[in-house]
Formats: C-alpha cells, structure tokens, sequence
C-alpha cells in the first residue's frame, strides 16, 4: 500500500493510534455490570456512558490539519 494516501488530512491529536484497547475495557466493564444487575432482577440496564468516561480515554480526538506532508498521509 505504498501509494495509497488519505483522502482527508484528519488526525488524532496524541500520538495515540487507536482508543481500541480503552473501548473493549469499557465495554468489559458495562457487561459485567449489566450482567450483575440482571442477576439481581433489575430490568432497567444501565448505559455505557455510566460505566465509562470517554474523556480519560488515550486519544482526545480528531482534528482537521490545514498544512500536512505527504508522508503523514500515507495509510
């Protein structure tokens, strides 16, 4: 993929590549907590946004870049 580039020059403000990693904890946590409370008989399920912060997560975000090199828009 040597010649392919990005169409958009959009990128994450840290040096963060992804919010993978805290996105499957989130998610871990919210199931676990969802899975307690339909063992304790309650029908209402919580939301994940309860469960996480997005916050506090790696990566802040994304920003459009005005001056980009060809180098950071290589996939």
């Amino acid at each position: 993929m040597s010649r392919s580039l990005k169409k958009t020059p959009i990128s994450g403000i840290t040096k963060a590549e992804s919010e993978k990693e805290d996105k499957r904890l989130a998610n871990r946590r919210h199931r676990r907590v969802t899975k307690i409370e339909v063992n304790k008989g309650d029908e209402v399920v919580g939301k994940l946004k309860e469960v996480s912060n997005v916050w506090s997560f790696e990566k802040d975000g994304k920003r459009y870049l005005r001056s980009i090199s060809k180098k950071d828009l290589r996939k």
